[in-house]
């Protein structure tokens, strides 16, 4: 990890509190960023913010709805203001997966809940940060934590991997849009990680072994291999890279 590479920094990462989040959290934190964990479990934001400020760098959470439009505004204000006054890369990582009802006898319910999270959420959680960035004017960094569930059928899974892959559009549209005003806007497609949310899934012992044989590194990610894509993309030095979608998952979408 480059160490100092974004000394001076602010990071906001939604959903930032465990999982591939808190990943992204400590490689941004180790390399100098001080961080704002958004996310709405306040215990687990506390052991979040202990690890951080144990790295040595600032750290603050604030919670929020981020499928809220009223709460992302008034969410989005007080990291500003936790932040002294500007964010300069913002991770829309905030998501949920689906509740196992299958094709066709998903309801329109579930449809709409997961995007109302996986989609709605990171439009006003981008949207905010671009106020900002416009405001401020001195550019920035806005990444979409997608999938590869955007890339390959997530069958069983429709749901999620519509909304994951929907961001896709969304983060390009808004790399056209907001390249004027310096501002970057990428994705980030993780593989399968042993996180919180991927649980249903690893405790499937055939379905795991199945996407491990898929795997050329055979085997699941930690969340900290997210890390060093997470300093990348954050980092200032990278003028003239947005619109892109950056694949970190082992080789398996390509095998």
């Amino acid at each position: 990890m480059a160490t100092g590479t974004l000394e001076g920094r602010t990071v906001l990462i939604t959903g930032g509190n465990g999982g591939i989040g808190l990943g992204m959290g400590r490689a941004v934190a180790e390399a100098g960023a001080d961080v704002i964990v958004w996310a709405r479990n306040e215990v687990k934001n506390a052991a979040a913010l202990g690890e951080l400020r144990a790295l040595g760098v600032d750290a603050h959470a604030v919670t929020g709805d981020t499928a809220d439009e009223e709460e992302v505004e008034a969410t989005f204000a007080r990291a500003v203001e936790l932040a002294g006054g500007r964010i300069d890369t913002v991770f829309a990582n905030a998501g949920t997966t689906g509740n196992g009802e299958r094709f066709p006898d998903m309801s329109l319910q579930e449809w709409r809940r997961v995007m109302s999270i996986n989609l709605d959420g990171v439009f006003l959680t981008l949207r905010a940060a671009a106020h900002h960035m416009i405001e401020h004017g001195q550019g920035g960094a806005m990444v979409a934590v997608s999938s590869t569930s955007a890339v390959h059928g997530a069958a069983g899974n429709e749901a999620y991997g519509t909304s994951k892959t929907a961001l896709l559009g969304l983060v390009r549209a808004l790399a056209v849009n907001l390249a004027r005003h310096q501002v970057r806007v990428n994705a980030l497609l993780p593989g399968w990680t042993k996180t919180d949310l991927a649980d249903f899934a690893w405790a499937n012992e055939k379905f795991r072994d199945a996407t491990i044989r898929r795997t050329p590194v055979r085997r699941w990610a930690e969340p900290d291999e997210m890390g060093p894509a997470a300093v990348f993309l954050a980092d200032p030095a990278n003028t003239f890279h947005t619109g892109d979608c950056i694949t970190v998952d082992g080789g398996y979408t390509v095998f």
